[in-house]
């Protein structure tokens, strides 16, 4: 194991705002790391210090001297008229065949190779610059924020490449669903120090939230005792026979201390717009045909959502989610057919051309004073400017001062504020840190108003959806399941698709063909009872490391000493490796049996 990257006593600050204090971490050639931290907590920050395009105030970090970098590059690097395979061979060096072979991963066939690179959507784009980084080769892989404009089934590839890959990762993501799939383990920035934790990023937050609570409850603790001492010195430091008692209680009370609560910045307290439940269809789409006068994108849309429903609007990237939002809130007329609201429908809009146009002039708070439903306790604006990042002399910033980030957010709280019964949201998360995301859902599942909205975020789309709405191949079309048994179906034919594409791939010139023994597939030759006998034997095995995992698992969710989650942490890897070894065994004897 060898440590590629080594953070040591890093200090950075920006004016008052401290990023990085004294922090230190260590990242080695074995892992993949979830990075995480609250919006503006430093994670970016330390991402371009780590490629060398800041420096640190104090301290050093320490590069492998073979340490390869791969960073996802957010610019577009493309010539004009080249093709994606020209690009890839021009940036990476690398020939066609290899070029092709990294790119059919992310599922880059021949049509989006040959032609010009920049005609394609912007996920298509985002695919081939992934495999672009790839093709160089890097052994730590540098990605912020990579699900942000990427569809289901990127995002699902993405993973399935990651999980494979045998370099290091390290991963700024709001995602958890993402960060889950891929990383194990996660790298915590809060109050500029670094925290490496052995696990999942779930498995990180349920840790964090007990050490939070365990210390709350020790300071609970000693505040009772400092009252009771008070008060017993205050009783008898005047009298002589008890003033010595007095005075040892005195010592005591100058010895109790109160543990740090290190915790960047309180929960998110947001709510929705309280409104009146209505009944009925909100949105009926009559033989509505979407799209612009020289291309149509689908037509025959035929679907009715109605009030209190929370609709999921999915499909890949250029499919044409974005446009069918964009019919459906009149900022694009319809190519044929119509849209019909329901009577008394009050529509809020989360999109990029709502959140490009706010007037430049005005301050955060009088933006969102101006849009607060009348009656709006000046409090509760400012409660939600901070949940928002926008705190204390922030609120007074001017939005032409503001960042897209910064105006995408204050458009967020503008609409959290207002009467709107009907909200129509774009991507909301991708601005927001995972906690901010955690409490929009859970506000939003409280609220009794209408809900139309798209996402990157899959455990966000699990938590809120309650219909699904699939934009696919010219269709729009009310999909026959809830948002879990959809993800299921992508992900089953992305699976297909990839063994599909494995058993016919011939061996390309200059590439070794694989062996015709595979990996874990019975030898040749020996009778059908030993290969049942071994498969027994498995399925033994199989119990045996299951039942070991289940309670180093809940040993490791429960462990408070680092050392100790670190041990644990080993164990239960050694057993997972096993067992997984023992399950693709099994199955390749499986296959074995039933082709004999």
């Amino acid at each position: 194991m060898a440590v590629l990257l080594d953070i040591k006593n890093a200090s950075k600050r920006y004016g008052d705002q401290v990023l990085l204090d004294r922090a230190s971490a260590t990242i080695t050639d074995d892992g993949k790391i979830g990075f995480v931290g609250r919006n503006g907590a430093g994670k970016s920050t330390l991402l371009r210090v780590i490629l060398g395009e800041e420096e640190l105030d104090s301290g050093d970090v320490i590069r492998h001297p073979r340490l390869r970098l791969g960073y996802l590059r957010q610019h577009d690097p493309f010539l004009p008229g080249e093709s994606a395979l020209e690009f890839l061979m021009r940036d990476s060096g690398q020939p066609d065949w290899k070029c092709g072979e990294v790119a059919g991963q992310f599922e880059l066939k021949t049509p989006h190779l040959a032609g010009p690179v920049q005609k394609l959507s912007g996920g298509w784009q985002t695919r081939v610059k992934l495999a672009a980084l790839l093709l160089h080769e890097p052994n730590l892989l540098l990605l912020d924020e990579p699900t942000n404009f990427l569809d289901l089934r990127t995002q699902i590839l993405l993973e399935h490449f990651l999980r494979g890959y045998k370099e290091s990762c390290l991963i700024v993501s709001h995602d958890r669903a993402f960060l889950a799939a891929t990383c194990d383990q996660t790298l915590d920035l809060a109050q500029g120090k670094l925290t490496v934790f052995p696990g999942k990023v779930d498995a990180f937050l349920v840790y964090r939230r007990d050490q939070l609570a365990h210390v709350e409850r020790t300071n609970a603790a000693v505040q009772a005792k400092r009252r009771q001492l008070e008060d017993f010195i205050a009783r008898n430091k005047a009298r002589a026979s008890t003033a010595s008692r007095a005075k040892s209680k005195s010592k005591q009370l100058d010895k109790l201390e109160l543990e740090e609560v290190a915790i960047d910045a309180p929960t998110a307290a947001i709510r929705c717009p309280s409104v009146t439940p209505r009944q009925g269809p909100a949105v009926r789409c009559r033989d509505l045909a979407i799209g612009y006068p020289e291309h149509t994108v689908a037509d025959g849309v035929d679907v009715e959502i109605v009030h209190g429903s929370r609709a999921a609007i999915v499909g890949d990237n250029g499919q044409g989610k974005t446009t069918f939002l964009r019919t459906l809130v009149d900022s694009l007329k319809p190519v044929a057919g119509d849209v019909k609201w329901g009577y008394g429908c009050e529509v809020g809009i989360y999109a990029q051309h709502v959140y490009t146009s706010l007037e430049e002039n005005q301050t955060v708070l009088e933006y969102l004073e101006r849009a607060a439903n009348i009656g709006t306790k000046q409090q509760q604006i400012l409660d939600l400017a901070g949940a928002m990042l926008f705190r204390g002399q922030a609120v007074e910033k001017r939005v032409s001062v503001l960042s897209g980030g910064e105006r995408a957010r204050l458009c967020m709280a503008g609409l959290l504020l207002g009467p709107f019964n009907v909200l129509v949201l774009d991507e909301p998360g991708n601005h927001l840190d995972v906690e901010t995301v955690d409490a929009l859902a859970q506000a939003l599942l409280d609220y009794r108003g209408t809900l139309i909205f798209t996402s990157h975020d899959r455990s966000f789309m699990k938590t809120v959806a309650t219909n699904v709405i699939e934009v696919k191949d010219g269709r729009v079309t009310n999909y026959l399941g809830n948002y879990g048994q959809y993800l299921d179906s992508v992900t089953r034919e992305i699976d297909d698709a990839e063994a599909a594409d494995d058993n016919r791939r011939p061996a390309a010139a200059g590439r070794k063909p694989p062996a015709p023994q595979q990996a874990g597939r019975a030898a040749p030759g020996r009778t059908d009872r030993e290969a049942r006998k071994e498969l027994a034997n498995l399925e033994r095995s199989i119990a045996r490391f299951d039942a070991e995992k289940r309670p180093l698992n809940e040993a490791l969710l429960a462990a408070t000493d680092p050392a100790e989650a670190l041990r644990l942490h080993t164990a239960l890897t050694a057993v997972v490796e096993k067992l997984a070894a023992a399950e693709e065994r099994w199955l390749a004897i499986q296959e074995e049996l039933a082709e004999a």
